[in-house]
């Protein structure tokens, strides 16, 4: 579809199957519908989600509870994700969507109404505890520019500058030295490639971990 015009036929269908008269381009909406005595819904028709859409969208809730926006629905991996996270969105502002398929059939994928997402604990609980391991604030303004530092790549750090120092040495010398408990597990799952298995529980810094402490200098030190 390259016109909203060609959203209207689909939405339009959709409504009157159950039971509405629909009218274009009614005021400053795309489409109204109404059925007997009930509130109107409106319909704003994009060939995308924007910011835009959503201003529209919203300042529409003045008039009624029962705004909908309409977008082709989009193909492909990525899309189907923007369009989940849109979906989300929607439900969030109290904000129905329709898609309109390459058939040119429009489905409803949420109505508009009040919604209370539920909270995760476990999330909740994940993002405290990563909280609390990050030693000082080595994210202030934003990434560095390789990266965000993240509790573990801070371990992991320690755990380097440890053998960068002492040289290939047991894992429970290392955890013993940095106050990591999982220091051994840490060396042996080597997410980054800085470590090296040289004996049975023994590790030494690999060239590749020597350059991560000159990029990460000072990220994982402060407390």
């Amino acid at each position: 579809m390259t016109l909203e015009q060609d959203l209207y036929p689909p939405v339009k269908a959709l409504l009157e199957r159950q039971g509405y008269t629909v009218k274009g381009e009614v005021g400053a909406a795309d489409v109204v519908a109404r059925r007997g005595g009930d509130a109107p819904v409106i319909v704003e028709l994009k060939l995308r989600f924007s910011l835009g859409l959503y201003h529209q969208a919203v300042a529409r809730l003045a008039i009624t509870d029962h705004v909908y926006l309409a977008v082709p629905r989009p193909t492909g991996k990525a899309a189907r994700r923007a369009l989940r996270d849109n979906l989300s969105l929607c439900r969030r502002l109290g904000l129905g969507l329709i898609t309109v398929r390459a058939d040119g059939r429009a489905e409803v994928q949420c109505d508009p109404g009040p919604h209370a997402p539920r909270k995760s604990k476990q999330r909740s609980a994940r993002l405290l505890r990563e909280f609390d391991r990050l030693r000082g604030d080595p994210n202030a303004g934003g990434a560095t520019r390789h990266g965000i530092v993240t509790a573990y790549r801070q371990d992991a750090l320690r755990c380097a500058a440890h053998l960068a120092e002492a040289g290939a040495s047991k894992g429970a010398e290392v955890a013993r030295a940095t106050g990591i408990s999982r220091a051994t597990r840490l060396m042996r799952d080597n997410h980054y490639g800085w470590f090296e298995k040289v004996a049975t529980g023994v590790y030494m810094l690999t060239d590749a971990g020597a350059e991560g402490l000159k990029h990460w200098a000072c990220s994982w030190e402060a407390e």
